[in-house]
């Protein structure tokens, strides 16, 4: 499926795709996305909770746990 920039919103009738097409049509949308991320400009309050994200981290590092472990509690839960 090819999809140029600019075309109509009638172009694709959205109910004739399939769910796999669909999806399809989804990922190529997000990946063009990816591709230059100066393109999706962030609200005001989405900068901010990056910058309080970002400080967190600085503060107090990573959380989690490594997936290791998760793997060796989901196979441990099941034994």
């Amino acid at each position: 499926m090819a999809y140029t920039r600019g075309m109509s919103r009638g172009a694709v009738d959205l109910s004739k795709l399939s769910p796999d097409e669909r999806l399809h049509l989804l990922e190529e949308i997000w990946d063009s996305l990816i591709d230059d991320p100066s393109a999706v400009p962030l609200t005001e309050a989405q900068r901010e909770e990056l910058d309080r994200r970002l400080d967190e981290l600085e503060t107090e590092g990573p959380a989690g746990i490594p997936w290791r472990d998760v793997l060796d509690q989901i196979s441990n839960r099941s034994a």
